[in-house]
């Protein structure tokens, strides 16, 4: 049996005092604050007195066979997570890349909380990079300097004589060498030092460099495991039948068709509809066509997407709660010398992940366990428990690899897993008592099955001044509450206002001495929750295509318009400079073919504390259908810990939100969804993707999230060099080519 080391941290530190920790990088760093003793987090894990001995703990495993584990709190979706965290391990424990391994960690919000979340673990917010970064450069020091010290006590030299470099522990002077393994059991027994002196970035050796990934091998040799890949023994496979309508419920149901399908196990009703469990698949799925529902439609939605648009139009003609309130608009709109008034239209969207949800749910005397690519450990965790009545602590999740998500395997209501849950609890008896139950979802599940990115319609007014400057600047927003309902209401709402629905909006960067945002949170009914990058997804479009407009009625120039109203923010400023820079902004674009028009637009938001500005390049084509050539991409993101990974984010993030700007919709009608599948929920294809070119500033701020923060800015890009191809301007996604006609 090998002997493993590990170390963890001490459950939810302030987040204040998270970012005093992560500032200090090169001074000695005292441990109490993420790091607790190995006996600490012995009992943290098992609910017993510590023992003498060192127990494993949280983050770093080492291995006799010389591996080095790291235990990675966070999802790995194919952001590179699972790379990313490691990284920062590495970098102190100056390990060999070769020897790092990656495990998803199980759910335990003592050990594994998200340091921005409090006492909760989940991964989402673009927050998995930023929240570890000094709680895992602390764990790799630790385990650092507890290899010296075995090495010291094993050699009978000073500690302060050997050195570590690439997974080999040196002493020089007598030319004695040891692998982490051939350590790791005289490791386990020495002292945990209560200080550490983390690197000087200067010192850096896998920080800030680019590096393999860890999940490359197994995901194109196909032996990475996502949840359809799993298999337990006697494990049945369920498809439930979903109401038609959101808010409808099952009235009554015959099973009898259904259960004569060969392979049908049984047929259960459950809160969400109606689910056949079989033994594979496509009984399942044969077993679920043959079945006879009767809906109750009491209660259920019957708008539709075109009424509601109304609705919100009307509410955006009147006062909203404030969000953000600066000097006097209503007087000062009048006064300005130019004005322009916008209504943008922003429709539902389906997250549209390539694997569709699904889980594997299995109930013992124990208690629960789940397997599935978890993004909300904490939440399902509790939400699971009150089904079964049980102890949070009796649901065990078993992290998978996720095949995308953009937030929706972070449902506040843990929905399908509930479903999942509830299709095993009806079975715990009898024959199949115990038996593990996989619950898939088709993708017309997937996409009529709810929970989308809101529907908006927002209303702004601006205007500038005589000298060209902006004056007043006006702006209403109307849509659905994500937050409102959910655990996280008592956090994010504040007087009436979704910080979700107005971020983007309400902390503008722009110097406009006359500001008002106002917000209206309707309730339609329709399920709703985020999507990659929330808010911004439709406040970026419309501030900066504003912005864009102001800069026309000013007569000036894109870049240097926002130049002059960012002087307080010089990160927008950095990246608005290096984008355009490294776009040839000024410069004319060589001409197309006879009868096309080319234009360059230009955008910049901040999401996630990371800061992004874009410069696109179109071809529109006299009939109004265009091309994307080039974008330009200028990244701020602090210290980078793999570029590689922070340019494939940026290049994701412009795909992700470059396919909703062409064509993403999700459409209700009578309170159904018009879309189910690839075939009428269009996404980006290949032929479409433009060429990409990403640039990343340097900087010495600690690191912020890459996953999110390219999406929201490429669609008022795009918009923006649309206008300045075709002088109209584009105010609804996604864009219709007919308003571009030559």
């Amino acid at each position: 049996m090998s002997t493993e080391i590990r170390f963890g941290h001490r459950s939810d530190p302030s987040r204040r005092d998270f970012f005093r920790i992560g500032l200090v990088a090169s001074a000695g760093l005292t441990l109490a604050a993420l790091i607790p003793s190995p006996a600490e987090a012995g009992a943290e894990q098992t609910g017993k007195p510590p023992s003498a001995a060192f127990e494993p703990n949280a983050f770093v495993r080492i291995a006799e066979d010389n591996t080095v584990t790291v235990m990675c709190k966070h999802t790995e979706m194919g952001q590179g997570t699972y790379t990313g965290l490691p990284t920062i391990v590495a970098e102190e424990l100056d390990a060999d890349w070769a020897q790092i391994r990656a495990e998803g960690a199980p759910a335990d919000a003592k050990l594994y909380n998200n340091l921005f979340w409090g006492k909760a673990q989940g991964t989402g917010g673009s927050t998995a990079i930023g929240n570890s970064f000094a709680q895992l450069r602390q764990a790799g020091a630790t385990a650092r300097a507890m290899l010296i010290a075995a090495a010291a006590k094993q050699w009978n030299v000073a500690a302060d004589s050997i050195t570590v470099a690439k997974g080999v522990v040196s002493h020089k002077a007598s030319g004695k060498k040891a692998t982490f393994g051939s350590l790791a059991k005289l490791a386990a027994t020495m002292p945990v030092p209560t200080e550490v002196k983390l690197k000087d970035p200067k010192q850096f050796v896998y920080i800030g460099k680019r590096f393999p990934r860890t999940d490359s091998v197994s995901k194109t040799n196909g032996s990475a495991i996502y949840t359809q890949d799993l298999k337990l023994p006697g494990m049945l496979t369920a498809l439930v039948a979903h109401p038609p309508r959101f808010g409808a419920k099952v009235k009554s149901f015959d099973g009898t068709r259904a259960k004569a399908v060969s392979g049908v196990v049984a047929v259960v009703a459950i809160p969400s509809g109606v689910a056949v469990v079989a033994k594979d698949f496509w009984s399942a799925k044969k077993g679920r066509d043959a079945l006879s529902v009767e809906w109750d439609e009491t209660q259920a939605v019957k708008v539709g997407s075109a009424e509601l648009i109304a609705q919100y139009r009307a509410l955006a003609q009147t006062a909203g709660a404030v969000a953000r309130k600066d000097g006097d608009v209503a007087a000062a709109l009048p006064k300005c010398s130019k004005r322009v008034e916008a209504e943008f239209e922003f429709p539902f969207l389906a997250h549209a992940s390539m694997e569709p949800l699904n889980c594997v749910v299995q109930i013992s005397k124990a208690g629960c366990e789940i397997w599935n690519g978890e993004q909300n450990q904490t939440g399902d965790q509790y939400a699971v428990s009150a089904v079964l009545g049980l102890r949070p602590d009796q649901v065990k999740l078993n992290q998978l690899f996720v095949g995308g998500s953009f937030g929706r395997r972070a449902n506040p209501k843990s929905d399908y897993l509930l479903e999942g849950v509830f299709i095993a609890k009806a079975l715990n008896s009898g024959a199949t008592a115990g038996v593990p139950i996989k619950l898939l979802w088709t993708r017309e599940d997937d996409m009529t099955g709810g929970y989308y990115r809101p529907l908006y319609v927002h209303k702004l007014s601006a205007g500038i001044d005589a000298q060209g400057k902006p004056h007043a600047w006006q702006h209403r927003i109307v849509g659905q509450s994500i937050a409102t309902g959910t655990p996280f209401e008592p956090m994010i709402v504040k007087n009436g206002v979704d910080g979700t629905s107005v971020e983007g909006a309400a902390d503008l960067p722009y110097s406009i001495p006359n500001l008002q945002v106002e917000l209206h949170s309707p309730r339609p009914g329709i399920p709703i929750q985020w999507w990659r990058s929330v808010g911004s997804t439709h406040t970026a479009f419309s501030t900066e295509t504003m912005v864009d407009e102001l800069a026309v009625l000013a007569g000036k120039d894109a870049v240097a318009f926002r130049s002059e109203l960012l002087d307080k923010f010089p990160r927008h400023k950095g990246v608005l400079k290096l984008a355009a820079d490294k776009a040839g902004w000024g410069k004319p674009l060589s001409k197309g073919k006879p009868g096309e028009r080319r234009g360059r637009g230009i955008a910049v938001h901040e999401s996630f504390n990371t800061f992004v500005a874009q410069v696109a390049e179109v071809t529109v084509a006299p009939d109004g259908s265009f091309t994307v050539d080039r974008v330009v991409c200028a990244v701020d993101c602090g210290i980078i810990i793999n570029p590689d990974l922070v340019v494939a984010q940026m290049e994701g993030g412009i795909g992700y939100g470059l396919s909703a700007a062409l064509s993403g919709a999700i459409t209700i009608t009578n309170g159904a969804v018009d879309q189910s599948n690839f075939h009428d929920y269009l996404v980006l294809r290949l032929p479409e993707m433009p060429k990409v070119e990403v640039h990343t500033v340097t900087s010495s701020e600690n690191p912020s999230g890459v996953g999110e923060p390219a999406t929201p800015v490429i669609a008022p890009a795009v918009a923006n060099a649309l206008f300045a191809a075709t002088g109209k301007r584009l105010r609804k996604l996604p864009f219709a080519t007919s308003d571009l006609k030559a």
